[in-house]
C-alpha cells in the first residue's frame, strides 16, 4: 500500500479568495515504511503572504519570486501522488488550494489523481475528543521528536505528520500480522487431502437435541412464527 503524508504552506487562509500555495512537501509510505522519496517544492504564487501567514511560515515573498509557478510543477505533483492514499492533517484546508491550484490550470481536481485522503485531524479528534489535536499538540502528546520545528514547514511537518500517523495507527500491525499469518497457514492446508484422516463422528446427546429444539421454539415464538427453517420444514412436508 502506497501512501503520500502531504502538506502545504499558503499565502492566507482563504483559497476562494484568491490565496496561493507557497510551499509542498510530501513524503512516501510503502507498508506504512517511510521509503526516502519524497517530493518538495517551493512555488511562486505571484502574490504576497499576507503578514499573519509569514509569521507562521517565515517564507519571505523575495525569495519566492524566482520559484516556479504552480502550472510548472504541476504534473511532477500529480505523478508522484497518483493513485495513492494522501494523508494530510485537516485535509480540507489543503485539498481546497490544491483544488483551487489545478482547476486554474485546466486540470481534474485531486479526487481524481488520488485513490482517497485521511484527514489525521479528524482521525484525532475521534481519538482524543476534547483535547488539542493541532501537530504540535499530537508530537508531545505521541512522543514525536519536533524540537527543530520553530516555524511551519511543508517538508518538515509532512515528515512529523508520517511519525504521528504511524503512531496513532501502529495497531494495524498487529491486525496485517495476523491476518498475512492466517492466509499463509491458510494456504498451507490447501493441498492436504483430508480423505487419509479418520475423522470421529461426535453426535449431540438426547438432552442436547432437545435443548437445541427448546432454544428453536423461543426463537419461533419471538418471531411469530416467521423463521425461515418452520416455513422450509412447512414447505418440504
Amino acid at each position: 500500500m502506497r501512501q503520500i503524508v502531504l502538506d502545504t504552506e499558503t499565502t492566507g487562509l482563504y483559497a476562494d479568495q484568491g490565496d496561493r500555495i507557497v510551499e509542498i512537501g510530501c513524503v512516501e509510505l510503502e507498508n506504512r515504511k517511510l521509503t526516502g522519496r519524497h517530493l518538495h517544492h517551493y512555488i511562486n504564487p505571484e502574490r504576497d503572504s499576507h503578514e499573519e501567514a509569514l509569521k507562521v511560515h517565515g517564507i519571505a515573498n523575495e525569495f519566492l519570486k524566482d520559484k516556479p509557478k504552480f502550472e510548472q510543477v504541476a504534473q511532477e505533483i500529480l505523478d508522484y501522488i497518483a493513485g495513492s492514499e494522501l494523508i494530510i492533517h485537516n485535509a480540507p484546508f489543503d485539498v481546497g488550494f490544491l483544488n483551487s491550484e489545478l482547476e486554474r490550470v485546466g486540470l481534474p481536481k485531486l479526487k481524481h489523481h488520488v485513490h482517497k485522503v485521511i484527514d489525521t485531524l479528524a482521525m484525532a479528534k475521534e481519538m482524543y475528543p476534547g483535547k488539542r489535536n493541532s501537530l504540535d499538540a499530537l508530537c508531545d502528546r505521541l512522543e514525536v521528536d519536533n524540537s527543530s520545528r520553530t516555524l511551519h514547514g511543508a517538508l518538515l511537518d509532512a515528515e512529523l505528520l508520517a511519525d504521528v500517523y504511524l503512531n496513532m495507527t501502529r495497531g494495524q500491525d498487529a491486525l496485517i500480522m495476523e491476518s498475512s499469518a492466517a492466509e499463509s497457514a491458510a494456504e498451507s492446508n490447501q493441498g492436504t487431502p483430508l480423505m487419509q484422516f479418520d475423522l470421529p463422528v461426535l453426535r449431540a446427546s438426547e438432552q442436547e437435541v432437545q435443548q437445541h429444539e427448546d432454544v428453536l421454539v423461543q426463537i419461533d415464538k419471538s418471531s411469530q412464527g416467521k423463521t425461515l427453517w418452520r416455513s422450509l420444514v412447512t414447505s418440504l412436508a
